[in-house]
């Protein structure tokens, strides 16, 4: 008999996650001018004089600053940041071997993002086609095509929304539905078959509800920081409980991250075919 294909979501963030900084840093802001060390800390004290969370405050920044310097941001140079994106050893290779591998247990593997980043960079990134599904900030665009609004913003407490979409098969734009009730057998994705990737604080409220409901979360630290700095966060996560890994950022065939997955994927795929077991006694004893 056939075994039942059993849908695993693998959710990350992005940033420090799967890319060695943010986004934003690799293209955006040297387009405007400017240094990430140096655009950051002015953004970021904007935000706090005028009282707007980190994010959103960030994302009036850019808009603010290249209409300043008479520099028409539009989708286009937001999806062509994306090409110029530096990613973790593997990254690339790694979402179809791990989709493989779960084919092989009759695991249906699926990728999301959630990220505090922009959806129309992550377009433009050679990993985009990867994903079922990714979940960002987003900018509403003007008749001229350049930026007027944001559109959604996505920060450390609106994360956990998105789980639960996933968690439902839900989209993106499905924001009611998300609260509705929806009984545990029919969530295409229970949280205990989903995996949670972050590394550092804005992931922790997802890592902790990921962890609560039986769920893997695990904190990536960057292997090549020198000063261990990313490191000593990472492992202060597990100390604290908030995770159930912290592990370096290294995504190749053989490593850490590769064999903690692996191992996961075939303890789901066993205890998947035990419930089939088990589902098949308690069916006998309703024949008597």
């Amino acid at each position: 008999m056939a075994k039942k294909v059993t849908k695993v979501a693998l959710i990350y963030d992005f940033d420090g996650t799967l890319s060695t900084t943010d986004m934003q840093d690799y293209a955006l802001i040297p387009e405007l001018g400017m240094k990430p060390a140096d655009f950051w800390p002015v953004a970021n004290q904007w935000s706090k004089d005028n009282g707007a969370d980190q994010v959103t405050g960030s994302m009036y920044y850019f808009v603010k600053t290249a209409n300043e310097k008479g520099i028409k941001l539009t989708v286009e140079n937001f999806r062509n940041a994306g090409q110029n994106i530096v990613y973790f050893s593997g990254v690339e290779k790694w979402f179809d071997r791990i989709k493989e591998y779960g084919k092989q247990l009759d695991l249906d593997v699926e990728h999301y993002i959630i990220s505090a980043g922009y959806e129309e960079i992550l377009e433009g990134c050679k990993i985009y086609k990867y994903f079922n599904n990714v979940f960002g900030c987003r900018y509403a665009y003007g008749e001229d095509g350049t930026p007027v609004w944001p559109a959604r913003v996505v920060n450390y407490s609106t994360k956990t929304q998105y789980l639960s979409k996933i968690n439902k098969g839900l989209g993106k734009l499905e924001d009611r539905l998300v609260n509705e009730f929806m009984p545990d057998e029919e969530r295409p994705i229970p949280f205990r078959r989903m995996i949670y990737f972050g590394d550092g604080s804005t992931d922790i409220p997802s890592m902790k509800l990921t962890k609560e409901r039986r769920g893997t979360a695990i904190a990536v630290y960057n292997p090549d920081d020198e000063k261990g700095i990313s490191k000593r966060k990472a492992i202060k996560l597990l100390k604290d409980g908030r995770v159930n890994f912290a592990l370096p950022a290294d995504y190749r065939e053989g490593k850490q991250i590769d064999k903690v997955i692996k191992t996961i994927l075939d303890k789901l795929a066993k205890e998947r075919d035990l419930e089939i077991l088990q589902a098949k006694e308690e069916k006998k004893k309703a024949e008597i």
